[in-house]
């Protein structure tokens, strides 16, 4: 019997309950409709700092800072599906949520220099599955710097960037309840990253 997909939900907003969020609690909720085993991590609650760029991981893939970003790490190299949920910040991620993608380094050196692949999903798939969920407070918000960043992210832990969701013109607390579409998208979203083949 196949091992139950496991979908790894990112919030990455300094706000608590904000529209990126409510967006991936949605994708969560669809992952989960179609059997998928789902887990959020807040990001702002972890302790994770930025990278220090002392190549320490060139040796053997691992970083050597020591804090919260070596269970998440785990966490993320097990998941088959990998959920970022983040508003934009000057165009790009808030920074708790970009200084776990420059800590991903470690997984930069594994693929680039150590050249060693990440084994299988206990699901048994050798590729990942990325999305992407983003708010931005303008009209016409630009995500191209945010969706060059989460590519590259995605790419270290051997996922495509399979999906997103982007919705402009949305910045109050909570004003995505009101959008007509971006809710039930994102539970939709959630439904088809969770099932293989898609």
């Amino acid at each position: 019997m196949a091992a139950t997909t496991r979908v790894l939900g990112l919030a990455g907003s300094p706000r608590r309950g904000g529209n990126s969020e409510l967006l991936l609690d949605r994708f969560l909720d669809g992952a989960q409709s179609v059997g998928a085993a789902v887990e959020k991590i807040v990001v702002t609650r972890l302790k994770i700092a930025g990278c220090i760029a002392c190549d320490g991981c060139h040796k053997d893939g691992h970083c050597v800072v020591k804090d919260d970003f070596q269970a998440l790490n785990e966490m993320l190299i097990a998941a088959d599906v990998i959920a970022l949920a983040a508003p934009l910040f000057f165009w790009n991620l808030p920074a708790a949520t970009k200084a776990l993608v420059d800590r991903s380094q470690c997984q930069w050196a594994r693929k680039f220099i150590l050249k060693a692949p990440l084994p299988p999903t206990a699901a048994g798939h050798t590729r990942r599955r990325g999305v992407f969920l983003s708010v931005g407070g303008e009209e016409q918000a630009d995500f191209k710097g945010a969706i060059r960043t989460v590519r590259g992210f995605f790419g270290l832990y051997e996922a495509d960037y399979w999906g997103e969701l982007l919705i402009s013109g949305v910045d109050r607390r909570g004003a995505i309840r009101e959008h007509p579409t971006a809710l039930d998208s994102a539970f939709s979203l959630g439904e088809r990253a969770a099932m293989w083949p898609a």
